[in-house]
């Protein structure tokens, strides 16, 4: 095998993701040479290891995709955008390909929102495509399905539940709260592809990926709660409530992505077995226990 198809050079896209901030040193350390590709200028971006090296590039035009050659490619940004990265990887001598998609293809396939419904459909037609274009060009690939994902940073539901909390003092929750959840932090994300990487028995194969932990939302909530040092305060809103005060907040500035289905999935259970990740790659994530930098109040995303 030629130095410019090395085992050991992988390529990012979606580098500055939640799992991705994880996945770079993992790989870096394990004596990988790893190119991060970033639509950031590069000059801004911090090489925090002499084996990560950045590259400035919009994936959304894959022709101007600028990295060398490798053998494997880790894809963090959405997964509708990887295949028509496909015939680039080709040409650069890409065998393997780990892609992440979503447990949205499932959950939201029949949601009462056109929006969500057409999320899942992406989700769906990306899955397929990376598949046939796969077996076209020679490449090994897999899919990974995480359930929802945290770091207690960046991510888009933990962190802005945190937030209310931090600010209100109290969570609104509609009737029960019931339905099961299994949150997963994103380093064990970042670890699932370094395991699978290499692992014969992953290739063109897709997984469920669910957290350690499986509990229902007002349980979610409450160790929340627990973790900033606040004592539980919920208040039960009826649905048609939660509907009125969501259309007004819809309103408001960088807001206008929630709708009453993100309420109603509070009692609706969103679990997935990850078993045989298990058996195939020894996939084994953390309980759900948050922890939080007291000086950090970033947050995005919407806590439903």
């Amino acid at each position: 095998m030629s130095e410019s198809s090395s085992p050991h050079r992988v390529i990012i896209t979606g580098a500055t993701s939640i799992i991705g901030q994880f996945l770079l040193p993992r790989l870096a350390a394990a004596g990988n040479e790893v190119y991060a590709i970033s639509r950031e200028n590069s000059s801004n971006l911090v090489a925090i290891h002499k084996n990560i090296f950045w590259h400035s590039s919009d994936i959304s035009h894959p022709e101007q995709l600028r990295c060398p050659s490798a053998s494997a490619l880790v894809h963090l940004a959405p997964l509708w955008l990887l295949p028509p990265l496909l015939p680039v990887l080709d040409s650069r001598q890409v065998r393997r390909v780990i892609g992440f998609g979503s447990t949205s293809v499932f959950s939201k396939a029949n949601s009462r929102n056109p929006d969500e419904r057409r999320v899942a459909a992406n989700l769906a037609e990306a899955e397929e495509t990376t598949r046939k274009l796969c077996a076209k060009f020679g490449i090994n690939w897999t899919v990974f399905r995480p359930t929802l994902v945290y770091d207690c940073v960046r991510d888009k539901n933990i962190t802005r539940i945190a937030n209310f909390i931090r600010r209100f003092g109290f969570f609104p929750l509609l009737g029960e709260a019931k339905g099961l959840r299994q949150p997963v932090h994103a380093d064990d994300l970042a670890n699932a592809c370094v395991l699978a990487l290499s692992r014969l028995e992953t290739f063109n194969r897709a997984y469920n990926l669910s957290g350690g932990e499986t509990l229902s939302y007002r349980q979610m909530v409450a160790k929340i709660f627990h973790s900033l040092g606040h004592p539980e305060r919920f208040l039960s809103v009826p649905e048609w409530v939660f509907n009125r005060a969501i259309r007004v907040v819809r309103l408001l500035p960088g807001k206008q992505g929630l709708n009453p289905e993100m309420a109603t999935r509070m009692n609706t259970d969103l679990c997935f077995n990850h078993a045989e990740a298990t058996r195939d790659f020894g996939f084994s994530p953390r309980l759900f226990l948050p922890q939080w930098n007291r000086g950090d109040r970033r947050h995005r995303g919407n806590p439903m």
